[in-house]
């Protein structure tokens, strides 16, 4: 498609649209709703940034900081930043490699960490998506993962043959 037939499909006016109508703007407050709901489910002693890293270090023990930064979708430095503090927590371990790389691991203290929060992360996020009908929970994760270029499906997706939320 050619940008110009691109803007002539578009949903969006060429002119100023009202802030409730601007795309950035709902995903802002979309965010809002997820972190919301997400310290409401967990309390405030961890994010939900810490939370993705403990996830993903369980599902790849040992992976080193640049690696785990792009699973989580960060910069590394953010995410040296974040392990630090996962670190000072004693949630995870950092171990030195060559080439001042760094592997991490969740501790048992980690490990029980994330016991506890995952019974709760699906009826979190069947909560979140309340509003939305079963088709339209569905849709409204496929095209999420489209439009952060996650088009691969996720374990659990509806063409899994299993629920998503």
């Amino acid at each position: 498609m050619t940008p110009t037939s691109q803007a002539a499909a578009s949903p969006l006016p060429d002119s100023a649209i009202a802030l409730q109508a601007e795309p950035g703007h709902l995903i802002r407050r979309a965010h809002q709703l997820a972190v919301s709901t997400f310290h409401e489910t967990h309390g405030r002693q961890i994010t939900p940034v810490q939370y993705a890293l403990l996830r993903a270090l369980q599902d790849a023990p040992g992976i080193d900081q640049v690696t785990l930064a792009d699973k989580v979708a960060l910069d590394t430095s953010t995410t040296a930043d974040i392990a630090t503090r996962l670190e000072a927590k004693g949630w995870i371990v950092r171990e030195l490699l060559p080439r001042r790389q760094r592997a991490l691991r969740l501790t048992p203290e980690g490990e029980a960490v994330l016991a506890d929060m995952l019974p709760r992360v699906v009826p979190m996020y069947r909560r979140l998506l309340e509003p939305l009908e079963p088709a339209e929970q569905a849709e409204f994760l496929r095209l999420l993962r489209k439009f952060v270029h996650l088009n691969t499906p996720s374990p659990g997706a509806p063409d899994s043959g299993k629920p998503e939320v």
